[in-house]
């Protein structure tokens, strides 16, 4: 018997990037999105490719994913990001593991993230493998400001084939997007208590911490073999990781 698998996406005006992730996922037995309130195409984008659409107010990236995986009715699932897509080697690993039996609870997906079109090969961002596919009921996302991650109670394998994750084909996006994920990671430094109080906190998160970060993914971890791009990539995430600690001592009330 070949088992069934439901497609679960959170989205808010992805109409630049929703066909191209339905598109690879149009086997799938059922398509779930759990959409934020879109003003543009996305929603009719969704319906063409034969998705349940739900409209639901914002509750957090884990909670609004996890309202679409509890929608979903077939035997496994898969939770995309709406610029993600899946590879025809993963496809067709996924179709396989489908018609057979498996020993696994969950997979782990490695993914190929793309910075300004460009494969991102070092600096720690492959194979960035993500746990996206569990069989329904094993798993939930948990419920974290951000950067949130499926917990499952079984054994999880990994799959070969790739995730292909198209998250910056811009620097106005990128640092948009370093922007506002900066403020979600501040809200969680504060929840941690690294609010940066006193100079020697606050020289160490802001300065020290992203320098760091920048000679290690760049140098140690190879980042300086992807061009240019890998120049500005780790570049400007050193920078986000400076905004993310000099907002949570903003927040803090800029304790001296």
């Amino acid at each position: 018997m070949v088992l069934t698998l439901s497609v679960a996406i959170i989205t808010k005006n992805e109409e630049a990037n929703l066909a191209r992730t339905l598109e690879s996922v149009r086997w799938a037995d059922e398509i779930v999105i759990v959409d934020c309130g879109s003003t543009d195409r996305t929603a009719e984008i969704a319906q063409e490719y034969g998705a349940k659409v739900f409209v639901e107010s914002w509750k957090g990236f884990g909670a609004q994913k996890n309202s679409a995986i509890e929608k979903c009715t077939s035997d496994w699932l898969l939770a995309l990001d709406a610029d993600e897509e899946v590879s025809a080697e993963l496809a067709g690993e996924i179709r396989q593991m489908l018609a057979g039996r498996s020993e696994q609870g969950a997979y782990f997906l490695p993914r190929r993230n793309f910075f300004l079109s460009r494969w991102v090969r070092h600096g720690g961002y492959f194979p960035d493998a993500k746990l996206r596919l569990l069989r329904r009921g094993t798993g939930l996302f948990e419920e974290r400001i951000v950067h949130e991650t499926i917990r499952t109670t079984g054994p999880a394998g990994r799959m070969r084939g790739s995730l292909l994750h198209h998250a910056y084909p811009t620097l106005d996006g990128y640092i948009e997007h370093m922007n506002r994920y900066s403020s979600l990671g501040a809200g969680q430094a504060l929840e941690r208590r690294k609010t940066s109080r006193g100079w020697p906190a606050f020289v160490w998160n802001v300065a020290v911490v992203p320098v760091a970060t920048f000679a290690y993914n760049y140098f140690f971890r190879l980042g300086f073999l992807d061009g240019r791009e890998g120049l500005l990539l780790h570049l400007y995430h050193s920078a986000y990781v400076s905004w993310k600690y000099a907002k949570a001592w903003e927040r803090d009330g800029r304790t001296t």
